[in-house]
């Protein structure tokens, strides 16, 4: 007789998702969502456009964070419902379909899982990426573009917004830099653990030798700061370039000086900003993320310290933490967790929740260690 019995695995996913529901906090959500509401509703809300942005952005974030755990409870029901009406109905199809959400809703639970791991200072801000080219030449900057697309990509497929605020084209191929935002529940998070040394090793394209080509490219994740008024910066200690924003191989794409360059001179830091269609405009948002990474370099110099005084130095910023294999056995690799996909064509259309969710677990485990 036909019997579909998912019970053990369905409970197995609601004991799981019970842990999620107490650390999200589902009543403080509501709580939060209902006080917001009422501040963004108050007709002189956009009289003070900053803290206009900051009501609502905070809103939409805690109204997805609410809306991911109500939308799972609700599909853990109806998976029972399929359960029971494939097996009155003794249909193979429905048996099928429910087998099929039992795997779906299991990825997004475990999914779901991981983000209760962000509780870092800065986990739920969006995320600003840096890309750099490295050693390798054509390769490098070609490299370089692909880790960009990979992930624009990954946001594409998630639905979360992505802007590019600055690019820096190659002579040949591919970019020397690229820095871009990610607007997602805990962008920097979530994406924090994609920082560090990328290597890529293929035939080269670029070469006629048909030799394999080793290049580099470094990946840098930052949040970006509603606000970083902790950090002055005096006139002095920067220097600001205006030029004309331009395309692939120096092609101008705007007439006139509205891309703007900071140079911190204490630090050497340099901002670039050419999105945004005022010279004003670019130097605000590059102010802004200068005084970010300042913020950043305050912290990392405390915390340095911090293990230098208990003697544990350790150095890990800009270690290899990928490899990218485009030759023979086609791999994609994480050396630090040991996850690996057979597929990087995927990987590189942005297929990268499953090595990110392996990177949280593993950076968890180092910080409990």
């Amino acid at each position: 007789m036909f019997e579909l019995d998912l019970s053990a695995d369905i409970q197995a996913l609601r004991h799981t998702f019970g842990d999620i529901r107490e650390v999200v906090d589902v009543q403080g959500l509501q709580s939060d969502i209902a006080r917001l509401s009422e501040e963004a509703g108050a007709p002189d809300l956009w009289d003070d456009p900053e803290q206009a942005q900051k009501v609502t952005s905070a809103l939409s974030h805690k109204q997805a964070d609410l809306k991911r755990v109500t939308e799972v409870e609700q599909r853990l029901d109806d998976l029972e419902v399929l359960v029971d009406l494939a097996n009155e109905m003794q249909d193979e199809d429905s048996a099928e379909e429910a087998r099929r959400e039992l795997a779906g809703l299991t990825d997004t639970i475990n999914q779901l899982e991981v983000q209760t791991l962000l509780d870092g200072e800065y986990d739920d801000r969006n995320a600003i990426i840096t890309i750099r080219s490295g050693a390798g030449g054509d390769d490098a900057t070609d490299f370089a573009e692909m880790l960009m697309r990979m992930y624009l990509r990954w946001a594409e497929h998630h639905g979360y917004p992505a802007k590019v605020m600055d690019t820096s084209y190659a002579e040949g191929a591919g970019i020397k830099s690229a820095t871009f935002e990610i607007t997602a529940p805990y962008a920097f998070g979530t994406l924090s653990v994609e920082a560090g040394t990328h290597r890529l090793a293929r035939i080269s394209p670029f070469g006629s030798a048909d030799k394999r080509q080793t290049s580099f490219a470094a990946v840098e994740v930052i949040p970006l700061m509603e606000e970083a008024t902790e950090v002055e910066i005096p006139e002095g200690d920067i220097r600001v370039d205006v030029f004309r924003s331009s395309g692939p191989g120096g092609q101008s794409v705007n007439t006139t000086d509205s891309a703007v360059r900071i140079t911190h001179l204490p630090t050497g830091i340099v901002i670039s900003m050419q999105n945004e269609k005022s010279q004003i405009q670019n130097r605000a948002a590059a102010m802004r993320l200068l005084q970010t990474r300042l913020l950043l370099l305050q912290k990392e110099q405390e915390a340095a310290k911090k293990k230098e005084l208990a003697g544990n130095i350790t150095a890990s910023w800009g270690d290899q933490m990928r490899s990218y294999f485009l030759y023979g056995q086609q791999l994609v690799k994480d050396l630090r967790t040991g996850h690996e996909s057979g597929n990087p064509d995927r990987v590189f259309d942005g297929d990268l929740d499953d090595f990110i969710s392996a990177g949280i677990r593993w950076r968890k485990r180092k910080e409990e260690d």
